[in-house]
């Protein structure tokens, strides 16, 4: 496993198109789906997980093999996110009802999803207003600690070398985040 890193992590460092490919095809998806679930925008979530490759490749050479590409790549990601919303909070001068209404379009102009019975609806967007305030309530760290931890299921160390946080900040961020997203379950129930 360990000369199978290493191979690929050679490749990659003489920007071998396969290796590249082959690493951005294993783990493309989570650094999207953690930017999404962080609350970035589809767009912007795309934007992040390419940034998060462009800065992979730009940092190979201080990259040693010895933490799992993953969790190297959910690293990135994490300072990519906080340097995406300082920008945000100095840039934000549009109107909000305007890009939630224009991210239900997609770049052709036709719905991204179709359109639902409006009860279903209804009580889907009620479930997702919940836990958004619920995740919305905790600070970004603990945010990213409950997505690291329970979505993407890194274990503590991981998330520690992640968030440049000991583990043991980390048993204490973890126990609140769950703890509401719990509550939200059983009060959707």
């Amino acid at each position: 496993m360990a000369k199978l890193r290493e191979r690929v992590l050679t490749r990659l460092r003489r920007r071998d198109p396969d290796a590249l490919r082959e690493i951005v095809d294993e783990h493309a998806r989570p650094p999207y789906r953690a930017a999404r679930d962080t609350g970035f925008t589809i767009e912007e979530a795309e934007d992040l997980a390419q940034d998060v490759f462009v800065a992979f490749l730009e940092s190979l050479e201080r990259f040693e093999g010895r933490a799992q590409s993953g969790t190297w790549l959910f690293g990135i990601l994490h300072h990519k996110a906080q340097e995406r919303r300082r920008s945000r909070a100095r840039d934000e001068l549009n109107d909000p009802i305007d890009t939630a209404f224009e991210a239900q379009f997609a770049i052709r102009g036709n719905w991204i999803r179709p359109l639902t019975a409006s009860d279903r609806a209804a009580s889907a967007h009620e479930a997702g207003e919940a836990i958004r305030e619920c995740l919305e309530g905790l600070p970004s760290l603990q945010r990213e600690v409950f997505q690291l931890r329970q979505v993407e299921d890194l274990s503590a160390p991981d998330v520690g070398n992640v968030l440049a946080q000991t583990v043991t900040h980390i048993g204490v961020r973890e126990p609140r985040a769950v703890f509401e997203a719990d509550l939200v379950q059983r009060l959707l129930r």
